[in-house]
């Protein structure tokens, strides 16, 4: 038996493209009234003394011992050391929506969720598949993709995880996309998939023509009836390095495209700031029809899932962030990076353009931290095994036909070598 509070949820969200997408957990999941909710009341209108949440509290203030307060010193004990609520501090959710809006135009007129603070991307990718993905509800990705959407899709949820072959002929495979969305839809009635731009471990965005394309494909699906949640996985989010590439992310395109499709962005300052360990990120919902009060139950949901999980995300982090977004040098900071990592880039495009192997082949790439290369007719895992132990290079083997190079973490005056030696040991195990 549903509890009460997850039912009014579902009540809130009855006939909207979220509850028909819901797995089971997301029916059942709900945001308590209990410490958290209580005390948050309580910060608003205790004025004689409260007593709800358990920290220490001495002249009025959050204690925080000298030996922690002494190596971040400009920032008061509450900044420090105090619980966020449950989906973040408002300011910072404020701020990163304002962000969005401002990086993506096309939802300055679009009805969206405040976003929710995350412990991480990975995080909020698992919160996500808790919500609308189990045994009965499939996974669709690339093939390629990130390791970790499988571990968390097969192995935390039990679903089945599918995928479609992301390249075909030098170019993005609209064709095999369509195949695969219109399959998941005819054979289930809805498709659950995730889009990774710029993507891990391709390196790879699309451009305006197949966003345009991509938009064509989930609407057409929608039309069916086929209910469709798309993940935009935006942890790259900005790394381009080419002008053809569509500037503004997938989810900017679908928040309003469809009542059958549901939009959730997945981004943060990981990369975007240049933070990675400060594990922040952020979950937005969107899409057409849905008003205020059911994206509020949805984002309820959201902090259930959070609260039975990690209950909240990092003061310090968020108020670091936070400061760091209202510094004037912020925006110059951040284009300097960009601007390393640019350079990077070129060097390897230049380098993989004008070199040609019987063993290996650069899958396209225009964007992000990485590129990756397709075997042909060796392993991967030998090939980065061989280059780990015979030349000291570190790579990452996806599959057995698919390594990839994370160009961000190579300095420039070492790629010529790095990819020297790729080439040159891929094509001594293919003469073995």
């Amino acid at each position: 038996m549903l509890n009460p509070l997850a039912q009014e949820l579902n009540d809130a969200l009855k006939g909207t493209i979220a509850e028909s997408l819901f797995s089971d957990l997301g029916k059942r999941i709900y945001f308590p009234r209990g410490i958290i909710s209580q005390g948050g009341e309580a910060k608003r209108d205790a004025h004689a003394a409260n007593g709800t949440i358990g920290t220490t509290v001495i002249d009025g203030k959050p204690a925080v011992l000298p030996s922690v307060h002494k190596w971040a010193p400009e920032l008061n004990s509450r900044e420090l050391v105090a619980y966020a609520p449950t989906a973040g501090l408002p300011e910072i959710r404020e701020a990163w929506k304002a962000k969005q809006i401002k990086k993506n135009p096309l939802l300055q007129n679009k009805k969206t969720s405040l976003p929710v603070v995350v412990p991480g991307l990975t995080a909020g990718l698992s919160y996500i598949m808790d919500l609308f993905v189990d045994a009965d509800k499939p996974m669709l990705a690339p093939n390629p993709s990130w390791d970790n959407y499988v571990l968390i899709a097969e192995a935390r949820r039990g679903a089945e995880f599918h995928q479609f072959k992301m390249f075909e002929n030098g170019a993005f495979n609209l064709k095999g996309l369509e195949e695969a969305v219109k399959a998941e839809a005819k054979k289930y009635g809805s498709v659950r998939i995730i889009l990774n731009f710029p993507q891990n471990p391709s390196g790879y965005s699309p451009t305006s023509a197949e966003v345009k394309e991509i938009c064509r494909i989930l609407t057409e699906t929608a039309d069916t009836g086929a209910k469709i949640l798309v993940i935009s996985d935006d942890a790259y989010f900005g790394l381009n390095y080419e002008k053809e590439i569509e500037s503004q992310s997938l989810f900017a395109h679908i928040a309003d495209l469809h009542e059958n499709i549901l939009a959730v962005k997945a981004d943060g300052p990981t990369k975007e700031d240049f933070a990675w360990g400060f594990r922040c990120g952020f979950l937005t919902f969107a899409s057409k029809g849905l008003n205020d009060a059911q994206y509020d139950a949805l984002v309820k949901k959201l902090m259930g899932v959070i609260r039975s999980s990690v209950s909240c995300s990092s003061t310090p982090s968020q108020t670091i962030l936070l400061k760091a977004f209202n510094d004037a040098e912020n925006d110059n900071e951040k284009a300097a990076f960009r601007k390393v990592l640019e350079g990077r880039y070129r060097k390897v495009r230049n380098f993989v353009d004008s070199h040609k192997s019987d063993a290996i082949e650069a899958l396209p790439f225009n964007s992000g931290y990485f590129m990756s290369f397709n075997m042909k007719g060796i392993d991967a895992e030998e090939l980065r095994v061989k280059l780990l132990k015979e030349k000291g290079i570190g790579t990452i083997q996806i599959d057995k036909d698919t390594l990839r190079v994370a160009f961000s973490s190579i300095e420039e005056d070492k790629i010529d070598f790095v990819y020297s030696e790729i080439y040159k040991t891929a094509e001594e195990l293919k003469r073995a």
